[in-house]
């Protein structure tokens, strides 16, 4: 009957649960056993290896990685939240809590966009152009229908810009569920159309370039009817605006989503097993299409937030420079793709962009100069040693094998005569 579940595939498993000796498991499905295996355990392990290595890394240099470590958390303005931090520190903390938040804000987002795709078995390398795209139509409909009022002014460059993002994201999902193009070689193929696109958008000569500056590769300035507001700090010293709440609210969104929607569950179906949810009925290249424009909605937001909330402008160099978009990738890695994760992830790789800064961090417990390297350094050891978190539950388990990702089906045993 139309109404009873379908009957299992011959090795495959739908909900990422082991399947029949022989299956292969898809990344969707593997990423579901770790996610129950290792809790939150994985993740803080993963991160405390990396700042271990840092901190040899440091104490190589010659300086004390606690002491390092003690200014990086000060420069994130962390300490704000100690009752015991006051007078003049406070304020500064205060400052310097604004900005980590500020970098927060895209993170969320563009973690997100990966950790979507990553649910439903896609890797979203792309997250880069689509904020770029974002950013682009924020920057053009902020700086244009001078007169607007503000609210409809806000929320129509920042609906153009998730269409942007989102119709962006389309066209790798689109060539993945019509001809079975790759998705990362698409995305990032599109990543580089978006920056190239907006260095000649802005560059000299440009269509979009600021008229008034014309020896300048950058854009026309955001309105300011179209500039987030700021609740906490001084506006013009970048204070904290109201995109954070923005990303906080796609957090919830991302959650009730997958799991609390039918359209969720076809996502995470398709991640685990396309094969199984294809005869369970689904629709899974447009899955994928539905898939990879809710991520590019979500990184085009975190674009037009960056650009109305404290950018306000575009230029040629920031194009080219920016590497939020790949940052996505080792927030929804470390956040092991959740929601709480993700944000968790976000909070701390924006405090380590912001701590480690040479406006931040005190030049005589390190040098800035080198402290941008050792951020690096501690994003790629996280990064590597998240991919590697199978070794971490394995010691977590007290040394078990842990299920193997792929296993040869066991021979037949032969019929007696």
């Amino acid at each position: 009957m139309s109404g009873d579940p379908p009957e299992r595939v011959e090795g495959q498993a739908l909900t990422g649960e082991e399947g029949p000796e022989g299956a292969e498991r898809t990344v969707a499905a593997r990423l579901a056993t770790y996610v129950r295996g290792g809790g939150i355990v994985v993740p803080l392990l993963t991160t405390l290896i990396a700042f271990v290595i840092a901190g040899l890394v440091v104490l190589v240099t010659g300086h004390n990685p606690l002491t390092t470590y003690k200014a990086i958390f000060n420069g994130t303005g962390l300490n704000w939240l100690f009752p015991w931090v006051n007078g003049a520190d406070r304020q500064t903390a205060a400052l310097n809590l604004q900005q980590t938040l500020i970098a927060t804000t895209p993170l969320i987002l563009v973690g997100l966009a990966v950790a979507f795709a990553f649910r439903a078995g896609l890797f979203n390398i792309g997250g880069q152009g689509q904020f770029q795209v974002g950013a682009i139509i924020a920057v053009w409909v902020g700086s244009s229908f001078h007169g607007l009022p503000a609210v409809p002014h806000i929320l129509l460059a920042m609906i153009c810009a998730s269409l942007a993002g989102a119709a962006w994201a389309g066209i790798a999902g689109f060539l993945k569920a019509t001809v079975g193009a790759n998705e990362v070689i698409s995305t990032i193929m599109l990543n580089w159309i978006a920056v190239w696109v907006g260095v000649w958008l802005f560059g000299l000569g440009g269509p979009l370039q600021n008229p008034a500056t014309p020896s300048v590769p950058v854009s026309s300035d955001v309105v300011s009817s179209a500039r987030l507001p700021v609740f906490w700090g001084n506006p013009h010293l970048q204070g904290l605006h109201i995109g954070i709440f923005i990303a906080i609210a796609a957090l919830f969104v991302f959650w009730a989503l997958l799991n609390r929607s039918t359209a969720g569950y076809e996502v995470r179906a398709v991640g685990f097993n396309p094969d199984a949810a294809r005869y369970g009925g689904m629709n899974v290249g447009r899955n994928y299409i539905k898939v990879m424009a809710i991520c590019g909605l979500f990184a085009g937001l975190a674009g037009s937030l960056d650009i109305l909330g404290w950018q306000f402008r575009i230029a040629t160099n920031d194009i080219q420079t920016s590497q939020i978009g790949f940052l996505g990738i080792a927030v929804a890695l470390l956040g092991r793709n959740t929601a709480t994760g993700t944000g968790a992830a976000a909070l701390l790789f924006g405090a380590l962009l912001t701590g480690t800064s040479q406006r931040n961090l005190d030049p005589s417990v390190f040098d800035p100069q080198l402290a941008s390297n050792l951020t690096l350094l501690i994003e790629g050891l996280i990064v590597l040693v998240v991919s590697t978190d199978v070794i971490a539950l394995r010691l977590l388990r007290g040394g078990r094998a842990l299920t193997p990702w792929r296993r040869r089906a066991a021979p037949a045993p032969k019929a007696e005569p």
